[in-house]
């Protein structure tokens, strides 16, 4: 059976009509004659949006429960049944109720179309899980509901649904989008212009990426391997060099050139693992790139020419920006060099040269010599060469005429490659150059003469001299090179230990530095700060102090590293400072970390002063003032007032009190919460008997919305009635303040061996973000009317709550509204080592 087809609208934000347009291309293939059907649509009220519904067959839900709450979710086996061609299943980034057939309804829709379905679904681009983190910067919202990237790249087609901030805003003021009463609040919060703008963007780019990643694909079914000027794409080469700024910049000019021009920097490592250039030039560049708004690349190859132009070839770049070479021209003259060869290869991709002022800076130079073999297997080989000619020469002359010059000649090269192996180069020259004047003393007529009389030996032992140099030359270019492999690869791995543990934060600068101490042979290692008026102190040593004349590497402008112990070569000193540059970074981390837990702390007293200043001004004297208006009245000689009136004068300055005493104490017990003075008294606890207790606060009007209903053999709580009885009057109190007409249930059961009290209002209900946020001190997240509270209701709950063992969490009331979940232990449990 054919796998169905998967059409996905991508909106930019919420609100968009992506459901819309969903359904728009459903109503038009059911005109063309294909059997729809809707398997799930979210109108939320929107009658244009329901409008489209007329007329689709809809498919009825399953229904699933899951701890007394009945909840309708896509039925993926009536759908099986019905076998549509195609189904509407709105959401994609759902997360289906627990004890459903999946857990999310993207692994639905992989059913549907294994089995042959055509899906049409939407999803918005704040639900891509490879966008979560750059969506919660953006917006401060954290996306419970996430799907795969892939899920949505693997789409048959998709399309983008968006519309400009300004008119998704006009939208929304119209009622287009949201009831009227969550207007305010949703465009003060998600819905504000910078975050529709940034979510905009995201969408546009993540769909551009998906088109680039299309095109790629397309070519490589088709093998098609030139390149395709959809958009304009610069290739810079950087090598590390002093060029590479110069380059990169006239690179980023050429992009901006094109209007939307994509930058991207190449640099090819060599395939032998050797570094050529230094890391912090190449480090350097690349925050240049990404500052400019380019990409960076590494790429590997022994042949960089070719391996700049398949990249560039892989990324369908249009144009290669490359720096004319450092090599004098003399040099140019025997070989073209990296640039020559790339433009003769670069077919239709055009090739930028650029002039720099490092471009023929290099000349002739010999290549420094370097080994790497210590001195001790260099004078060990010595004495190999001035021993082993003498013992190989008498080894030869006792065979006699059996041996040829020729045999003679490999003898003696055998000779030169073991004194190669054993100490490199130098012994290895001196080796053949002694064996050489013994071959032509003792095995060349005429003999005992340094003389030849046949042309022949002479080219035998010129090709004999030539050929042990080079052997012996590549012999030591193969140790060399493998022992810098070698130091270079522990060099990356103690780098990228020290940078894990650096972005973990796990290690502080003492351990760091011991690290360092340990890796290059130190007796001790002591970080120093230098300040101009300070003088300098010490941040971290180990080992002890330096003496009295340690060497002395510079970190940065403020820090250095003073070192007891060995003398360190330049290269050694070269990677310590890399080393010490991550543990300077730990060192401001470190600092920052302290900064910021100094910076909250005092933020928080600051809100929590702030907040505290703006109750007791306006919150506190709202009931003051009615008191004192009430009690003016009464005592005036110049109002006649009947006794109905000083009835209700009375009830006023009754209500603002008992409205007075509340906020007080409310206030007093958020500070005992916050000194930690709170000591419950905890026992059996009968949970149907202080909730009537604490409707005794409310009034006659909110008591008659309350309904309880709690099983006859409920088990007892492990509580303190006194605090429990305050807990649970804040949570009904809120409910019946923020549902102001609908009803309020008080539901009591037992669930996973604890006791739960649900307080469930069918109000407006708390955005998932701001679950969280309505249990913090001074908090109403706006929608609480003027002078009926400080904010503190909610947190003092929870804190009365956990200090007598238990938890209030806030979910979501099933069709709307919000419920406060109490959880308690039994009291026949084990008693928990801290109560307080």
């Amino acid at each position: 059976m054919a796998r169905g087809t998967l059409r996905i609208y991508l909106g930019a934000a919420p609100g968009v009509g992506k459901t819309f347009a969903a359904l728009g291309e459903a109503r038009r293939r059911a005109e063309r004659g294909q059997d729809v059907v809707v398997a799930v649509v979210e109108t939320h009220g929107r009658p244009r949006t329901a409008e489209q519904l007329e007329g689709l067959e809809v498919l009825p839900r399953a229904e699933v429960t899951h701890r007394g709450v009945t909840l309708r979710e896509l039925d993926v086996a009536g759908v099986l049944a019905r076998a549509p061609e195609v189904v509407v299943v709105d959401e994609l980034a759902h997360t289906n109720t627990p004890g459903s057939r999946n857990a999310k309804r993207w692994q639905d829709v992989e059913e549907l179309l294994a089995a042959g379905t055509s899906v049409i679904t939407t999803v918005n681009v704040q639900h891509l899980e490879s966008l979560t983190d750059v969506v919660e910067q953006i917006t401060g919202i954290t996306q419970q509901e996430t799907l795969p990237d892939e899920v949505v790249r693997r789409a048959d087609q998709v399309e983008l649904v968006d519309m400009s901030p300004e008119s998704l805003r006009r939208r929304m003021a119209h009622g287009n989008v949201y009831p009227a009463e969550r207007v305010d609040a949703a465009m003060g919060n998600f819905f504000r212009v910078g975050n529709l703008t940034a979510l905009r963007e995201l969408a546009l780019l993540w769909l551009a990426d998906r088109v680039d990643e299309g095109l790629r694909r397309y070519k490589s079914e088709h093998d098609i391997d030139h390149v395709w000027e959809a958009r304009e794409r610069v290739v810079v080469a950087i090598t590390g060099g002093p060029e590479g700024e110069t380059l990169i910049r006239r690179a980023a000019r050429v992009a901006r050139r094109n209007g939307d021009g994509v930058l991207l920097a190449v640099h090819v490592l060599r395939a032998d693992g050797l570094a050529g250039a230094s890391p912090d030039t190449l480090e350097r560049q690349r925050a240049l790139v990404e500052s400019l708004g380019g990409t960076h690349h590494q790429v590997v190859g022994d042949d960089v020419a070719s391996a700049l132009l398949e990249f560039a070839r892989s990324v369908d770049a249009t144009q290669l920006v490359v720096g004319t070479s450092r090599r004098s021209r003399w040099a140019r003259a025997v070989r073209r060099g990296i640039g020559g060869e790339v433009i003769a290869r670069s077919g239709e991709i055009d090739v930028h040269m650029v002039t720099h002022a490092a471009a023929g800076s290099r000349g002739w130079r010999l290549p420094r010599p370097t080994t790497a073999v210590t001195w001790r297997r260099r004078w060990l080989a010595l004495a190999l060469a001035l021993v082993g000619v003498p013992l190989v020469t008498a080894l030869c002359l006792s065979a006699g005429s059996v041996l040829s010059l020729a045999s003679v000649l490999l003898v003696f090269l055998l000779l030169v490659v073991a004194v190669a192996l054993v100490g490199g180069l130098g012994p290895a020259i001196v080796a053949a150059v002694i064996g050489g004047l013994a071959e032509n003393w003792f095995f060349t007529p005429p003999t005992h003469r340094f003389t030849v009389n046949r042309v022949d030996d002479v080219v035998a032992l010129a090709g004999y001299l030539v050929v042990a140099v080079a052997v012996a030359t590549v012999v030591d270019r193969s140790a060399r090179r493998a022992t810098e492999a070698a130091r270079s690869s522990a060099e990356t791995a103690m780098l990228a230990s020290l940078s894990r543990s650096v972005l973990a934060g796990d290690r502080g600068i003492t351990s760091m530095l011991e690290q360092i101490r340990e890796a290059f042979g130190l007796n001790a290692v002591s970080m120093v700060e230098r300040n101009g008026e300070d003088g300098e102190r010490i941040v971290g040593e180990c080992g002890g102090t330096p003496g009295a004349h340690p060497d002395e590497v510079p970190v940065t402008d403020t820090l250095l590293l003073r070192l007891c112990g060995r003398t360190l070569d330049a290269g050694e000193r070269r990677v310590l400072v890399a080393f010490a540059e991550q543990a300077a970074v730990a060192l401001r981390q470190g600092r920052l970390s302290a900064q910021a837990a100094e910076a909250d702390r005092l933020a928080a007293g600051n809100s929590m002063r702030t907040a505290l200043l703006a109750a007791v001004s306006h919150d506190l004297r709202t009931p003051l003032a009615g008191i004192k208006a009430a009690s003016s009245a009464l005592r005036s000689a110049d109002l006649a007032l009947t006794d109905d009136d000083r009835a209700e004068l009375v009830d006023t300055v009754d209500e603002s009190a008992d409205r007075l005493t509340g906020l007080v104490d409310n206030l007093l017990d958020m500070s005992r919460l916050q000194s930690g003075v709170i000591s419950p008294t905890v026992s059996p606890v009968d949970l149907p008997a202080v909730v009537h207790a604490a409707l005794s606060w409310l009034d006659d009007a909110q008591q008659a919305r309350v309904a309880l209903d709690a099983p006859d053999d409920l088990p007892a709580a492990r509580a303190d009635a006194g605090l429990l009885e305050r807990v649970v009057a804040n949570l009904v109190g809120n409910a019946t303040q923020h549902a102001p007409t609908g009803p309020v249930d008080v539901r009591a059961g037992v669930a996973a061996g604890r006791v739960e009290l649900r307080v469930v209002d069918r109000g407006p209900g708390v955005p998932r973000a701001d679950r969280e946020r309505v249990f913090a001190p001074f908090q109403r997240l706006g929608d609480a009317p003027a002078g009926q509270g400080v904010g503190l209701g909610l947190a003092v709950a929870r804190g009365l709550t956990e200090a007598m063992g238990g938890t209030l969490t806030a979910e979501d009331t099933p069709g709307g509204g919000l419920t406060m979940v109490l959880s308690l232990a039994l009291a026949d449990a084990p008693a928990p080592a801290a109560m307080a």
